[in-house]
């Protein structure tokens, strides 16, 4: 009594961990058993599998079918385990070869009638079917996302039927090609329609060159989440080592459109009433969150105050390691984190504190009780804080047209250049996830630039945090302005942008 068998994979964060479907068809009672801890959406598999092979014009025969997913001590989720179950039991029946089949990877969700329709997490599942030197079968859909893994056999079928021929030869199926990835010139909103905020669009373009975190403040309209909107313009290109780890992130959450890789750092601006599963990841499933999708890129947070203060907290760790850990009972999920955090908000709920024709009774009393709402380590961990004041319509209806965003971007380019030879292909992407150690070695500050930092942090005093991210700041605004040294202007600057623990107001050097 032989077993036929055929390897898929379980999720554990982006990682593919291999699966063994086992299936044993053997004498006694007619039943279908799945074993090996399944999830209810695996468990339904039995029915679906029945139903499609019924639709073939086959039936299970009067046995005992049993189906283990190996090993058992791993929780097996979601409906992309139909497929293989299904190859296993039509190996089992002698239907397909059983040989042939254990050389295989599989993953797809079967329709009643045998269609098959794309799943999550494909494109790991490619890459971890490569490293194991297995071909993978999937839904005809995701052939192209399968493909990126580059030397790996890939069967992309539209339904069960099609995969039956292939094996009997009777059909044979094209080899899927990788979809060209989403590049060419920003096609977003442009900076240059930003008129005036000469100080915020430097601070914006500051934050894009080293990839530090950012907060806006400013009154209702004066232009917080339009500034926000042009941040993604001015970033480089992901990497094609970054491009990979974050198009495995999207594939994960099923968010991987047509196969594409993500070739520009994301962009993620969840509302603020997301809760804190939403933001860092959770669930039945442990699917990644907001803070994991942006990955490499920015994750915006309008309305910062508003957002529950259980979800801002829990941004906290991520911040500093760049990942994220989800604890469950019988496990533990980590997703990378890697974000630049972008927040605006207003200075109070009324939003203008400070504007006395406009401002509420209860001033300054409403500001203080609404920046309560953010944690003095919460702040800490923005390099930059602004105010950003309305312009009057005077000035919007006369100013000339600003910087296009072509041109800071090239700038930032240049910067994320010298970062990039100061660290070694090996090292940090940016100054902002420079370690504390790798900032002292490549900091190269002036005598005159460390000691104003230094009296600075005293006056002011910084954290030790606040400290050395004022430094990187100062290190960002170094290389955009091509200098290999930090001189005492640079950091002169970056204390301009430090906050003082209160939201709404820079720190003058």
């Amino acid at each position: 009594m032989s077993i036929a068998r055929i390897a898929t994979f379980a999720f554990s964060g982006i990682e593919a961990a291999p699966v063994e479907v086992q299936v044993q068809i053997a004498a006694g009672l007619p039943a279908f058993l799945v074993v090996g801890l399944p999830d209810k959406a695996v468990a339904e598999s039995r029915e679906r599998v029945r139903a499609a092979l019924s639709g073939m014009g086959l039936s299970l025969p009067p046995k005992r079918v049993l189906v283990n997913l190996a090993p058992a001590d791993i929780l097996k989720e979601g409906s992309h385990f139909d497929l293989p179950i299904a190859l296993a039991v039509l190996a089992a029946m002698d239907v397909l070869p059983r040989e042939e089949m254990a050389g295989y990877a599989a993953l797809g969700e079967l329709s009643l009638d045998g269609t098959l329709n794309p799943v999550s997490g494909v494109l790991p599942a490619a890459i971890g079917a490569s490293s194991r030197d297995l071909g993978l079968i999937c839904p005809e859909a995701q052939g192209g996302e399968a493909a990126w893994a580059g030397r790996i056999e890939v069967l992309a079928a539209p339904d069960l039927p099609a995969l039956l021929n292939h094996f009997r030869g009777t059909q044979v199926l094209t080899p899927p090609e990788p979809p060209p990835p989403e590049a060419g010139p920003w096609q977003g909103p442009c900076l240059s329609d930003v008129k005036g905020q000469e100080s915020a669009k430097r601070a914006l373009e500051i934050a894009a060159a080293g990839g530090h975190n950012l907060l806006m403040v400013g009154s209702p309209g004066a232009g917080k989440s339009m500034l926000a909107a042009r941040l993604p313009g001015l970033l480089p290109a992901l990497t094609p080592a970054e491009a990979l780890e974050v198009s495995m992130i999207h594939s994960v959450a099923g968010m991987l459109r047509d196969g594409r890789l993500v070739v520009r750092p994301p962009f993620r601006e969840p509302h603020h009433s997301a809760t804190a599963a939403a933001l860092n990841g959770g669930g039945n499933r442990a699917r990644p969150g907001e803070i994991s999708l942006a990955h490499h890129g920015v994750l915006f947070l309008d309305e910062w105050p508003e957002f529950p203060r259980q979800a801002l907290e829990a941004l906290r760790q991520p911040m500093e390691t760049g990942r994220t850990t989800i604890s469950r009972a019988n496990a533990h999920v980590t997703y990378p984190a890697r974000f630049q955090c972008i927040a605006a908000m207003n200075p109070c709920r009324c939003g203008y504190l400070g504007d006395a024709s406009r401002e509420c009774g209860r001033a300054p009393r409403c500001g203080e009780e609404y920046q309560g709402r953010l944690s003095g380590p919460l702040l800490d961990r923005m390099d930059i804080a602004i105010e950003v004041t309305p312009v009057p319509p005077t000035e919007l209806s006369r100013a000339p047209a600003g910087e296009p965003t072509e041109v800071v971007a090239a700038r930032v380019q240049a910067a994320r250049d010298r970062q990039r030879d100061r660290y070694g292909a090996d090292g940090p992407r940016c100054n902002a996830a420079a370690a504390d150690g790798v900032l002292n070695r490549t900091l190269e500050a002036e005598p005159a630039a460390r000691q104003l930092a230094e009296q600075a942090a005293e006056r002011l005093r910084l954290s030790a945090r606040g400290f050395t991210r004022t430094l990187r700041v100062a290190r960002s605004i170094a290389d955009l302005a091509g200098s290999a040294t930090v001189q005492r202007a640079h950091v002169a600057e970056a204390l301009a942008f430090r906050h003082r623990g209160a939201a709404r107001a820079p720190v003058a050097p």
